[in-house]
């Protein structure tokens, strides 16, 4: 679950990235800030902005740090940052250190200029293409995968003729998932891998163009959805052409493998995702859990935040009330002090509290998203017990996690989810819950209206090849 959501043993998410460019040249970091900050829920560690001119000189103003896109840039630095081309990122490290040199976007400055890049995703094939380049001398100043990718779209940039055919390039040398921004001195490049693992989408206010994973970010500032970004699709934004695309790296559509849990989890509610609403896949997986695993109650809750769209799709299809049981500290950030082992409070207590007129003396359904460790179900269940819940079913609105996810979701190693070697009724024995259900496998189809989707970190069946060396413990996004 999300840290900053009050979850705490769990998923978290990768990263995302935004880009924007004014046709009529007016300033767009502050524009870029707020889509930032629409998309800090994809990742809370470090933020960054890199704001380019296409009139003046070729210089690119960066501002990159630790921190929530509200605490690393405030009016004072906006206000430095004049351009009317930009991209930024926040970002949360899947995998590797998480320091202010991994920041994003990277800038490189090279022959034919200045390229920024900014990544959403994970390379399986990373370790392999950076050491070809450091034994080609190639000197990195990062341990994330997405400086591989500047490198390779920099070195395919000298013997191209336009900066999308070195996107193509590099991108036919990156295996794994990737959503991209790219800013060159007169273009805005966006790029989704060919499996479309990680979302990306276009949007226009007036005369200004914007790429962002999710199209919560363009309501944000206003922007008018146009479309998406098709999995293994380039797009060139530009005065002079405005959308041009490259659909030379598209798979057939049965080969696209977008992550189940943009839908489940990641995105926020009020995105759409391939034409899906992220909310309406969320209500679907509810009502699924209603039907396929049913329970008297009196009262149905979601854990916050992502698990109350599935408890009211749960509750509208079983006809038991819905209601809220959890009240979550909404002034806890990422980096508050955790309570160490001889303190009383837990993470879960200091972020979540129960309403105790709520749930005491009521059989109580819980709606969460997923189940990774199993040490925060147990807390929360037992929460709801001591506030006086008679009973406390669980549903859980993914199936379980049984392998390891390498295209940038947090999900660990096999050896440290519960749900691997256990049955349902183990796993219910050691949350302590009365029942426990999770969505079934063949239902996940149903709630992304048939798109093609990745569910290897259920199934084991992994869209492309994984890598011999675990990626997760030296690279990130």
């Amino acid at each position: 679950m999300k840290e900053y959501e009050g979850a705490f043993e769990g998923l978290r998410e990768e990263c995302g990235v935004f880009g924007i460019y004014d046709f009529d040249k007016g300033d767009v970091a502050q524009t870029a800030y707020y889509g930032l900050l629409a998309l800090q829920h994809r990742g809370q560690e470090s933020c960054g902005i890199a704001v380019g001119d296409t009139d003046g000189p070729r210089k690119v103003v960066t501002h990159k740090d630790m921190g929530l896109v509200n605490e690393v840039f405030t009016p004072e630095v906006l206000g430095r940052m004049h351009g009317d081309i930009a991209i930024g990122h926040t970002r949360y490290s899947t995998a590797g250190s998480s320091t202010r040199e991994n920041a994003q976007p990277l800038v490189l400055n090279y022959i034919k200029g200045t390229l920024a890049v900014a990544h959403n995703g994970n390379l399986v094939n990373a370790p392999t293409l950076r050491r070809e380049l450091e034994y080609s001398g190639a000197i990195f100043q990062t341990t994330i995968d997405s400086e591989v990718i500047a490198y390779h779209i920099a070195r395919e940039r000298v013997n191209s003729a336009t900066v999308e055919e070195a996107v193509s390039r590099a991108m036919e040398k990156i295996k794994g998932a990737y959503s991209l921004v790219v800013m060159s001195p007169r273009k805005l490049i966006g790029a989704r891998d060919p499996y479309g693992f990680r979302p990306l989408c276009i949007g226009k206010r007036e005369n200004t163009y914007i790429l962002a994973s999710e199209t919560c970010a363009l309501q944000t500032i206003g922007a008018e959805y146009i479309r998406d970004v098709e999995p293994g699709e380039i797009v060139s934004i530009s005065p002079s052409k405005g959308i041009e695309s490259d659909r030379s790296h598209c798979l057939p559509k049965e080969k696209e493998a977008r992550c189940i849990f943009e839908y489940i989890y990641f995105a926020r509610p009020d995105s759409q995702i391939d034409g899906v609403s992220v909310y309406g896949s969320r209500i679907k997986a509810g009502r699924y859990l209603a039907m396929d695993s049913p329970v008297e109650a009196d009262l149905v809750v979601g854990v916050p935040e992502s698990g109350n769209a599935a408890a009211l799709g749960y509750a509208m299809e079983s006809g038991i009330p819905y209601g809220t049981a959890f009240v979550k500290n909404s002034y806890i950030g990422r980096t508050f002090i955790k309570p160490g082992q001889s303190s009383r409070e837990s993470s879960v207590q200091v972020k979540l509290s129960v309403l105790k007129e709520a749930v005491r003396d009521k059989r109580i359904i819980m709606i969460d998203d997923s189940i990774v460790r199993g040490t925060t179900s147990d807390r929360i269940v037992r929460m709801l017990r001591d506030a006086g819940a008679k009973e406390v079913h669980m549903r859980i609105s993914s199936p379980p996690f049984l392998y390891p996810c390498y295209f940038g979701t947090d999900v660990p190693a096999r050896d440290q989810l519960i749900a691997c070697n256990r049955s349902v009724e183990e796993i219910r024995k050691i949350i302590g819950a009365d029942t426990l259900a999770y969505l079934n496998l063949d239902r996940l189809s149903g709630i992304v209206e048939g798109l093609p989707y990745c569910s290897a970190c259920f199934t084991g069946s992994y869209p492309l090849t994984p890598p011999s060396e675990d990626i997760r413990g030296d690279y990130d996004p």
